[in-house]
C-alpha cells in the first residue's frame, strides 16, 4: 500500500509536476524506504545488492557502540563527579531522576548513567540531525540533484566529536558550517577534499575553544570547587604533568571510562565497529593498518629518543591508541571513502602519515594534546596527490614492463 501511495506521488514531483522543485526530498524518502528500481541498460557492469544510501547505513550501524558508550560514560562521568561534592548543571535532572526512583549520585547504576548521558547526547544528535539535514536538502534543491545519503554519516560522527555540555546554538553553527564549507562549496559529496565532520568540529573548536577545551567541558556536572576533583582528559593532564599519567588505568582507557568527548573514548566500541566495516568491505584495513603502523612507529622513536628533551616523548605507543580520539578517527574519520586515498599502496601512506602526525601533534604542542583531528585533515589535503603519484609510478611499471 506504501509502495503504491508513493508511486502515486511521483508525477507530482517528476519534470512538468506541481512540486517538482522538491523532487530531491521524493526521492531520498523513497531510495531510504525501498531499493531503487532503476538499472543500468548499457555496458556491463557489478550488481550488487549494497548500493550508496546502504552503505551509509551501515556506518550508522557500526557507530552504534559508540553511541552507547556515548550516553553511559556522559553519565558515568557526570554521577562521578556528583558522588565526590559536584552539583548537576540543571535542576530539573535531580527532579527526573527524584521520580523515576533512580540516584542521581551512583555511577554503578548503569540504567541512571545511560538516562542522564541520553539527556546530553540525544539533543546533540537531534540537533544536528534537523539542522544539517534543513542545509542538505536545500542545496539538493538548489542544485537540482539528489539529497546525499552522506549526510547520514556526517550527522552520527559529529556528535559523537563533541563535548557533552556544548551549547546546542553552537552545534547547529558547527553542522551547518561542515556541511557548507566542507562540502557543497566544493560540489557535494564525491567532489570535497575534507571530512565534512571534521571540518565542523575544526571550526567549532577554533571559534569557540572556550566550549571545546579545558576541563570543564568533559563532564556534565558543575564541580567547580570540588577539592581533588579535575575534569582534564587523561592526554591533557599528561601534558600538564610533563608526560606524567599517575595512577591512570589502561583498562578505563580502553573501555572508556574516562573524561572526553562523548563518543571518543572507548576503543572497544571502535573496534567493534572497525570490525564489522571491515568485514563488510565498507572501510578499508589498510588505512587503519597505516595509520597503526605510523602512530607505533612514531611513539616508539620519540621513546627511544628519551623524555630529555621533551616529558611527552615518553608516552607509549599502547597508550596513544586509547586516550584521545585515536580509535576513533582511525575506524571512522580517517577512513572516509570520498576524503581519504583511494589507491591501496596510498592508503597505507595515508594512514601512516596519520599515524606520524597525530604523536607529532600530541607531544610538541602541549596546547593540544590531542592530535587526531588536526592530523586527518592535514592528510585528508595530500590524499589526492597521494593517489596520484601511486597512478603514476602504475603507469611507469607498466610501459616499462610492456616495452
Amino acid at each position: 500500500m506504501f509502495r503504491k501511495q508513493l508511486d502515486a506521488l511521483k508525477p507530482l514531483f517528476e519534470k512538468g509536476g506541481k512540486f517538482e522543485k522538491l523532487y530531491p526530498i521524493y526521492e531520498a524518502t523513497d531510495t531510504i524506504l525501498y531499493t531503487p528500481g532503476e538499472v543500468t541498460n548499457t555496458a556491463s557492469h557489478v550488481r550488487d545488492g549494497i548500493e550508496q544510501k546502504r552503505l551509509m547505513f551501515m556506518v550508522v550501524i557500526a557507530l552504534l557502540p559508540c553511541m552507547l558508550m556515548a550516553m553511559a560514560n556522559t553519565g558515568f562521568q557526570a554521577h562521578t563527579a556528583i558522588a565526590a561534592g559536584a552539583t548537576p548543571l540543571d535542576s530539573w535532572q535531580t527532579d527526573l531522576f527524584l521520580a523515576l526512583g533512580l540516584p542521581a549520585n551512583d555511577p554503578t547504576n548503569w540504567v541512571a548513567n545511560v538516562l542522564h548521558g541520553a539527556m546530553y547526547f540525544l539533543p546533540v544528535y537531534i540537533v544536528t540531525l534537523v539542522i544539517g539535514g534543513h542545509v542538505e536538502v536545500a542545496f539538493a534543491v538548489i542544485r537540482k540533484h539528489e539529497v546525499s545519503e552522506g549526510f547520514l554519516v556526517t550527522s552520527a560522527l559529529l556528535p559523537l566529536t563533541l563535548p557533552a555540555t556544548i551549547p546546542l546554538w553552537q552545534v547547529a553553527l558547527g553542522i551547518s558550517f561542515g556541511v557548507l564549507f566542507g562540502k557543497e562549496v566544493f560540489g557535494g559529496v564525491g567532489m570535497n577534499f575534507l571530512n565534512p565532520a571534521l571540518t565542523a568540529r575544526a571550526f567549532l573548536f577554533f571559534a569557540y575553544p572556550a566550549a571545546m577545551s579545558g576541563d570543564s567541558p568533559w563532564i556534565a556536572a558543575n564541580f567547580t570547587g570540588v577539592d581533588g576533583f579535575t575534569g582534564a582528559t587523561w592526554l591533557a593532564q599528561a601534558a600538564a604533568q610533563h608526560g606524567a599519567l599517575g595512577d591512570a588505568d589502561w583498562w578505563n582507557a580502553f573501555l572508556g571510562f574516562v573524561p572526553g568527548s562523548m563518543g571518543e573514548t572507548s576503543t572497544l566500541a571502535c573496534l567493534i565497529g572497525a570490525a564489522l566495516l571491515i568485514l563488510t568491505g565498507v572501510a578499508s584495513w589498510r588505512t587503519m593498518a597505516g595509520v597503526s603502523a605510523g602512530t607505533f612507529v612514531m611513539s616508539i622513536l620519540l621513546n627511544y629518543v628519551g623524555s630529555d628533551t621533551n616529558s611527552m616523548f615518553a608516552v607509549p605507543f599502547e597508550w596513544h591508541v586509547v586516550l584521545g580520539g585515536w580509535a576513533f578517527g582511525m575506524v571512522f574519520m580517517a577512513t572516509d571513502p570520498v576524503s581519504s586515498a583511494f589507491t591501496d599502496v596510498g592508503k597505507w601512506l595515508y594512514g601512516m602519515g596519520i599515524g606520524v602526525m597525530v604523536v607529532l601533534v600530541r607531544v610538541v604542542n602541549p596546547a593540544y594534546p590531542e592530535g587526531m583531528m588536526l592530523a586527518i585533515l592535514f592528510m585528508n589535503m595530500f590524499a589526492p596527490l597521494i593517489d596520484h603519484f601511486v597512478v603514476q609510478g602504475n603507469i611507469k611499471r607498466r610501459l616499462a614492463r610492456a616495452a
